[in-house]
């Protein structure tokens, strides 16, 4: 293989490790997000009474 192709190689590695770096980043954000929304939310549902309960339920399983 010649440098320039060799530099090709490389170059479009490391456009894959950023993609793969900005997948697991934005992954992260997604779940830091959830858990900073559900943990905000349960004060203001912590009071609600619940719309169903286990006798609400046609099939149980064991």
């Amino acid at each position: 293989m010649d440098i320039e192709a060799e530099v090709l190689e490389m170059k479009q590695m490391l456009m894959d490790i950023s993609r793969r770096i900005d997948n697991v980043v934005d992954e992260r954000m997604t779940e830091a997000l959830m858990k900073l929304s559900e943990e905000s939310l349960i004060e203001l549902y912590k009071d609600e009474p619940d719309l169903y309960n286990i006798s609400d339920l046609k099939v149980r399983y064991k």
